[in-house]
């Protein structure tokens, strides 16, 4: 895993400014402290910083063809290089690496831009091609790693990192109101846009060509459910699952240094776990994370019971609420893109604790995504069903229901009785659109009015409704998975991951993310995911002889972060210090009562830690990226 950036002027009398292509590289040296290589060539520049992970000797990037007219910088990693590179050597080409880098030069010049397809793992790159005078940037199929890129009246620039974009002193610094609104809908920003006006995002699973001054984005790749009505026996489902979990694995084990795991203590980090015992020989370390004085959702002890079943060498540390405010401004600089992503923090101190024992680490997200294992994808299920017997019932049930007052049972009722009369579509928006309810319900009187006069406060939702528009003939449950892969994924889960293992040096692996185990899950019958109450059915079945029953079947927990208790308690004072200071209050967006108000029903019985989590990530994030302070 590297960091890699690069410049093409459209001027081809120019020579790119190698300064400006040093620091663009300097401002992510956490991507790739073990080298670094730079290729200039008049109106062309590359660079790249290198973590090493496969080929340690001859591995340097950029690197090219034996004519050195095509020339590539590569982040990410390849498990079928070996395969590919065995088939272009019989076409006659010849390599003089080991790495999976060189590979891609070659499989350019063998079949064109079609051979992205030919790529299994995850990747971001860059590919220059002089003959053509054509940049060539792709992206992994579901978002896995980062690519950012900005064009200029005068250049097209592209990075890892939006900071190394902002090196270029032609790129301004300004925010983009609309996306604003975006994030505080979703709490993070799914699309191609970014906050920084400009700055865009490439779409995983799509490619880009700049030529002559202009680009066009192409999609190579799709997650199809065109199979999905097909009949599948549950055992043979089962076999064939375990027989793609365990090549991924294998795949995912490939490395020239030391690949260690983070133990979620649930059936995802568990049962890759569990087949990378079968893969090595090597003795596998194991990494998890607790919280000062929490015990509320410790995972821990399931943890230690994956660790000790195995026979890993486990690593263990608590963060306290200090910790999580220490690291806050580095977790924005490091997230570049403000995200509501409280368990980031946890995220940083267990690869840093890592970072001293391995340099790969394999974690188990995609999971939830590939084989429904988020409640809301049972819940509404269950609607469903509901409605189905309820049917024109349902609106005196919600009535009658309020009536009966907080019973344990019904308070669930209360709160999904009214979603049942929603079709599908209006559901899942109002549950992907605004995950709290709080901005959606209190725009008008939360913005104000000369901020929410100049943005189209429904413009953020269209992107949920798109992805439903554009699928169809699948069931309800997949429209789910898809849009969730489609959004969620990329642009939250997979940012957070990247970026928050690569501040500490650290190379992050998702088995469960190979696209050929995505398209075998959204092919599987519904049944097959969501079967009753249980989530995730037939990953649980698959495994039930391999990982305990305690973690098998115990609550999903997420990654249970305190932070809620934190900003009540200790971190109260820096809440109110910075939601009311002048500088946050002076940027235009929201009104000084409805943030005193905000702050208020959070320190008695309502709960706002998202929504204030949120705010205080979006103010230090202007202070970063905007107004350009020191707060790292």
């Amino acid at each position: 895993m590297c960091g890699i950036c690069g410049k093409v002027n459209f001027d081809k009398d120019s020579t790119v400014d190698r300064r400006v292509l040093e620091n663009m590289m300097a401002i992510m040296n956490h991507r790739g402290p073990d080298d670094k290589g730079m290729y200039i060539k008049g109106q062309v520049g590359l660079g790249h910083k290198r973590l090493s992970i496969i080929d340690l000797n001859t591995g340097k990037q950029p690197i090219s063809n034996e004519d050195m007219n095509v020339w590539v910088v590569y982040n990410g990693e390849i498990y079928n290089y070996r395969e590919l590179r065995k088939r272009l050597i019989e076409k006659g080409h010849v390599f003089k690496t080991e790495s999976d880098t060189e590979v891609i030069v070659h499989l350019y010049e063998e079949y064109g831009e079609s051979f992205i397809s030919e790529l299994r793992g995850m990747f971001a790159f860059a590919l220059w091609d002089e003959k053509e005078s054509v940049l060539l940037l792709a992206r992994d199929r579901v978002g896995i790693k980062p690519l950012y890129y900005c064009m200029t009246k005068d250049s097209f620039l592209f990075s890892s990192e939006m900071k190394s974009i902002l090196e270029d002193p032609k790129v301004k610094r300004e925010e983009n109101p609309e996306i604003v609104d975006r994030f505080l809908t979703y709490f993070y920003i799914p699309g191609t846009e970014t906050l920084l006006k400009g700055i865009h995002k490439l779409s995983p699973g799509h490619y880009l060509i700049l030529k002559n001054e202009k680009i066009n984005i192409k999609q190579y790749w799709d997650l199809n459910f065109s199979n999905s009505k097909r009949n599948y026996s549950f055992e043979d489902s089962k076999g064939q699952l375990i027989d793609l979990l365990r090549e991924s694995v294998r795949d995912h084990m490939i490395s020239d240094v030391p690949v260690g795991f983070l133990l979620s203590g649930g059936i995802d980090s568990t049962a890759l776990l569990s087949f990378a015992i079968d893969e090595t020989d090597k003795d596998i370390s194991t990494f998890t994370i607790g919280f000062e004085g929490e015990s509320f959702a410790d995972e821990r002890p399931f943890a230690r019971l994956a660790a000790e079943k195995f026979g890993t060498k486990h690593y263990e540390m608590t963060m306290s609420s200090q910790g999580f405010l220490n690291f806050l401004p580095k977790y924005v600089w490091h997230m570049e893109e403000p995200v509501c992503e409280p368990p980031a923090i946890a995220l940083y101190y267990v690869s840093k604790l890592a970072k001293e024992h391995v340099k790969v680490l394999i974690s188990g997200e995609g999971g939830d995504e590939a084989f429904a294992g988020y409640p809301n994808y049972r819940n509404y299920v269950w609607m469903e069903r509901i409605k189905k017997i309820i049917g024109p019932l349902n609106s005196p049930i919600s009535v009658l229901i309020d009536k009966l007052g907080n019973m344990r049972y019904l308070e669930k009722l209360k709160k999904y009785a009214p979603l049942m009369t929603l079709e599908m579509k209006e559901y899942y928006y109002s549950r992907t659109s605004s995950p709290s309810g709080y901005f959606n319900d209190n725009k008008n009187e939360f913005y104000s009015k000369e901020f929410g006069d100049n943005i189209n406060k429904n413009n953020s939702a269209g992107i949920t409704r798109d992805y439903f528009e554009n699928i169809t003939k699948v069931s309800n449950l997949n429209k789910m998975l898809y849009i969730d892969t489609k959004t969620w994924l990329p642009d939250d889960l997979l940012t957070k991951a990247d970026k928050i293992t690569m501040a500490n040096s650290v190379e992050l692996r998702v088995p469960l993310l190979d696209h050929r185990l995505l398209e075998f899950a959204a092919n599987l019958p519904d049944s097959h995911k969501l079967n009753w109450f249980t989530t995730k059915h037939i990953l649980k079945k698959a495994f039930s002889n391999k990982v305990p029953k305690e973690i098998l079947y115990r609550k999903k927990t997420g990654f249970p972060v305190p932070y809620e208790s934190w900003l009540r308690n200790e971190m109260k004072d820096f809440v109110y210090d910075i939601m009311m200071d002048k500088k946050t209050l002076n940027r235009g967006y929201f009104e000084k009562k409805s943030i005193e108000r905000l702050i208020r029903e959070n320190s008695q019985r309502m709960n706002h830690s998202k929504v204030i989590f949120s705010l205080i990530v979006l103010e230090l994030w202007h202070r970063k990226f905007i107004d350009n302070d020191c707060i790292t």
